[in-house]
């Protein structure tokens, strides 16, 4: 281990870099944690099994980015529990049984935790079966995920319980065989604000995209909450392969616009309503626009999977691009409303 010269920050506190070299030096390290520490972590392979608790300010890096250190194996690689504004930067982590990497609240549910940082991690085989997710998120807010790559995992690659405030951007999520990947993405337990933009999804689940979900009532964040998700945005990705390109579960308000959507196998998308206990708010209120669609009538039968208990009349579609490819006659969708100024059956313009 070698300790750099600490730097005095704004809050008079100190700050210290540490560069770990092996793995007992890690253990060793994440056992005795300060405030305001940023570990760089040489490259090599690190068993998996770590549960941080209460640090604030702490960044885990590799100390070379084009070389990233391997967290393997373990029930979860990485539990942080009330750590705001943490950074996780350029790691590698895979191999584990129950999720990839684990970020809570410490079961604060109405006090969620500030400030977390995502960026260039690569997760890898997670579970493979069963609800095991690649990145769970938990009570979180002012969250950035950012160029992460999910390839393999068995229940969400990136699951939000009551997480707000927040930006998905950039990623990569890749389904692989033999794993069940209910979805890259699911939005639920009362979350809300929420970006999804500029991510790339190649069969990457059921769901590529699950917006809200089924939770249980004890799980909800703030307690009280009567809708699944609410306020998300999805917009500018790439959506390929997969049941649906996404579900709309139990949501109060959602825009799914300007994303390229490319053969899904049964859907395109599914209206839904899971959980129904007194005063949730029907899945509503979500205006789908500028989306380019491109399908087979031999695989897409229905477009719009429809549960009851919905409000698919509060459903906008306007100015998507529809194409059947096999069949371009047959382009125009079924859809719960009138859309406003649809294209069917022409060329798909390229997304700029």
């Amino acid at each position: 281990m070698i300790r750099l010269l600490p730097l005095l920050l704004a809050s008079t506190t100190l700050a210290e870099t540490i560069v770990i070299k092996d793995p007992a030096t890690l253990r060793a390290t994440l056992a005795d944690l300060k405030p305001n520490t940023t570990l760089q972590i040489a490259p090599g392979d690190y068993p998996g099994g770590h549960h941080i608790t209460g640090i604030d300010h702490l960044t885990l890096e590799a100390l070379d980015p084009a070389n990233p250190p391997r967290f393997i194996g373990g029930n979860t690689a990485l539990q942080f529990s009330r750590c705001p504004h943490l950074t996780l930067r350029h790691l590698i982590i895979t191999g584990q049984s129950a999720n990839g990497l684990n970020l809570d609240d410490g079961g604060q549910l109405d006090s969620p935790v500030p400030g977390i940082t995502l960026d260039h991690l690569e997760v890898s085989d997670i579970g493979p079966t069963g609800n095991h997710d690649a990145i769970k998120c938990s009570g979180l807010k002012q969250l950035t995920i950012r160029d992460c790559s999910i390839t393999g995992w068995g229940g969400q690659g990136i699951d939000f319980v009551g997480c707000h405030d927040s930006l998905i951007t950039a990623c990569q999520f890749i389904g692989k065989p033999g794993f069940t990947a209910s979805a890259s993405i699911q939005l639920k337990g009362g979350t809300s604000g929420i970006i999804v933009e500029k991510c790339r999804f190649l069969n990457a689940g059921e769901r590529p995209l699950n917006i809200g979900g089924s939770t249980g009532l004890a799980y909800f964040r703030p307690p009280g909450t009567k809708h699944e998700a609410a306020r998300i945005i999805v917009r500018d990705n790439h959506i390929e392969g997969s049941s649906c390109a996404a579900a709309f579960v139990g949501v109060d308000g959602a825009e799914f616009s300007n994303n390229t959507i490319l053969y899904p196998t049964k859907w395109i998308f599914r209206i839904l309503q899971e959980t129904r206990e007194p005063g949730f708010a029907p899945c509503r209120n979500v205006l789908i626009k500028n989306n380019r669609f491109t399908f087979r009538r031999s695989e897409v039968q229905t477009e719009i999977n429809l549960s009851d208990g919905t409000a698919p009349e509060t459903f906008r579609f306007e100015s998507n691009h529809w194409l059947a490819e096999d069949l371009p006659a047959r382009s125009q969708p079924k859809l719960p409303t009138q859309e406003t100024a649809g294209t069917y059956g022409q060329p798909i313009p390229k997304s700029e």
